[in-house]
């Protein structure tokens, strides 16, 4: 479960070649031949042939659902560029006048004047724009411990930032006030122009929130000055604001700040792998271990998760996984047991896993909370099939549900009080009672 606020330009060389879908019987679907056009067609003549153009689609991948004709256009696109707040999108294909994003697997395709299904991309005659650069709708001082993230820098802060949008439909979602959102909803380019950087004011009234420009160099400096040790990019979905992420990321690095990514971990492999070779935390929210679940609940892809899930592993990014246990949805235990057995074996017993209380709003609102008792079992199976860190989320009081304790003396090596660190038992991330080293990134 995404956690709730408070309140590269890349160019055609070095690209993927495009992947334009077929059906099963070798042709080409009725709904991608409209959508492509002959324009796009026309632009893949450097293929071998049609067939080699067209030899990895897939249908069942097909492109998601966009919103046809919706780019601002006019004064509201002029304003918009003006700020600073439009840039040509990374990732992405030209099919004549035609794009496709290739950031998520959405694969959004876009005609001129369309908008993604993020709702943050839009085709403005032939090129791919993302419309959230540089203008975040929240931005909070939180927590390491609130991503959650407990085995990085424990009783840091970090801080954290969003814009609208998002790559998924979680029936669920605690944030869709923003991630439901489209740009012009959270934000207005009119009036005068107000950029955040130090020294900083003492408040924001909406108003000058709605209007408020946060470019990379000046995110990563307030930051700095603020003292956080890191930035999170997080509440709804650093996906959906990719370039906006990508270029803070770099800043941070520059400023030898660590870079935290909060995600439903829907990426591209490619974009993935771009981005991720910046990161230093992620918390990653596996959905269930169930496609039919996925495609209901979240319209999601398990496969990709799973894939993203490795990369980070690959890569050498730490990382912490969520599993929000929905009533009906994701709370059988036999899955359960299949996702942690799975864990074990392909991230390792050293992964943390933190189930998560559901607490009924959006589409969902009709649903009772997640029984305690079921998250326990939960835990119990996690702990039975090998993983070491297993924790219990948004049940305060819970005795210790959110405690880390060394998996060999199973001594309370770090204490917790829902985001407060109330006791630390480690020197040089190693247990002061036997000397087992504890998976994490405590320094």
């Amino acid at each position: 479960m995404t956690e709730k606020p408070e309140t590269r330009n890349r160019k055609a060389e070095g690209r993927p070649r495009p992947e334009i879908r077929k059906q099963a019987n070798g042709t080409l679907s009725r709904r991608a031949a409209i959508g492509i056009g002959a324009a796009g067609v026309a632009g893949i003549a450097g293929a071998a042939s049609l067939w080699d153009f067209f030899s990895n689609w897939r249908a069942s991948e097909a492109p998601a659902d966009i919103f046809k004709g919706d780019a601002p256009k006019g004064e509201l696109w002029d304003l918009w560029r003006k700020r600073g707040w439009v840039k040509e999108a990374s990732h992405y294909l030209k099919l004549g006048r035609n794009v496709q994003c290739k950031v998520c697997p959405n694969n959004c395709l876009l005609a001129p004047g369309d908008r993604s299904h993020c709702r943050n991309k839009v085709n403005y005659d032939g090129t791919l724009y993302t419309l959230v650069y540089a203008n975040p709708c929240t931005f909070h001082i939180d927590p390491v411990e609130k991503k959650p993230l407990f085995h990085f820098l424990p009783g840091s802060r970090t801080f954290s930032l969003a814009t609208s949008g998002c790559v998924f439909r979680c029936l669920n979602c605690q944030n869709w006030e923003i991630s439901q959102k489209k740009p012009e909803e959270t934000k207005d380019p009119r009036g005068e122009e107000l950029r955040l950087r130090p020294p900083l004011p003492s408040g924001f009234t909406p108003d000058q929130m709605a209007r408020l420009s946060l470019f990379p160099a000046d995110a990563a400096a307030v930051a700095e000055s603020l003292g956080c040790p890191s930035l999170s990019y997080t509440y709804s979905e650093p996906t959906a604001f990719y370039e906006y992420t990508y270029d803070t990321c770099k800043a941070a690095r520059e400023r030898k700040l660590r870079n935290i990514v909060v995600s439903c971990g829907s990426i591209e492999d490619r974009p993935a792998r771009d981005l991720y070779a910046l990161v230093d935390a992620a918390h990653v929210d596996l959905k269930g271990f169930d496609q039919e679940v996925y495609t209901k609940l979240n319209s999601g892809k398990l496969q990709t998760i799973l894939n993203t899930l490795k990369t980070l592993k690959e890569l050498g990014v730490w990382f912490e996984i969520i599993n929000l246990v929905v009533p009906t949805y994701t709370d059988n235990l036999a899955t359960i047991r299949r996702m942690c057995a799975w864990i074990a074996k392909d991230l390792g017993p050293d992964q943390p896993l933190h189930f998560s209380r559901f607490h009924p709003q959006h589409k969902l609102a009709y649903l009772t909370p997640t029984p305690v008792e079921t998250l326990v079992k939960a835990r119990d199976v996690a702990r039975s099939e090998g993983l070491r860190y297993v924790y219990i989320g948004n049940v305060p009081g819970l005795e210790g549900a959110e405690t880390t304790w060394c998996p060999n003396c199973k001594k309370a090596v770090v204490e917790r009080d829902i985001f407060a660190v109330t006791a630390v038992n480690l020197t040089d991330g190693k247990c002061r009672s036997c000397g087992t080293k504890i998976a994490g990134v405590w320094s």
